[in-house]
């Protein structure tokens, strides 16, 4: 679901038991260094405010931030909000299962609504 757009980019919600949004690139780049100038300055805009909305609201562990393209060769990051009780912590969300997630977080659409009025 996508929740912000503008001429560059577009941030996606990721539906996890963790927060995370995706921001991508509108074009379609495989590789960063292919972004204009004015297109990689938005996305670490973008990547910037998520980080410190998401440090601000949800006191995480650690933020992650993530950008592989194997799958879906568009130049596109992760952000996601880690927590020592997440279901992978220290795992990668894509790694090995660790314990059941035992989390309390606040509203992620709240969040969403914060991020969006940056």
């Amino acid at each position: 679901m996508k929740i912000f757009s503008d001429e560059f980019i577009n941030v996606q919600i990721e539906e996890s038991e963790i927060p995370w949004l995706k921001i991508f690139t509108n074009e379609n780049y495989k590789e960063l260094t292919q972004c204009p100038k004015e297109v990689k300055e938005d996305i670490f805009r973008a990547l910037e405010i998520i980080e410190k909305e998401m440090i601000e609201y949800y006191h995480p562990e650690k933020i992650n931030i993530a950008s592989f393209g194997n799958y879906v060769p568009h130049v596109h990051f992760h952000i996601m909000a880690r927590f020592k009780e997440d279901s992978y912590f220290p795992e990668p969300m894509w790694g090995k299962k660790q314990r059941n997630a035992n989390l309390n977080l606040p509203d992620f659409s709240k969040f969403c609504e914060i991020v969006k009025k940056v």
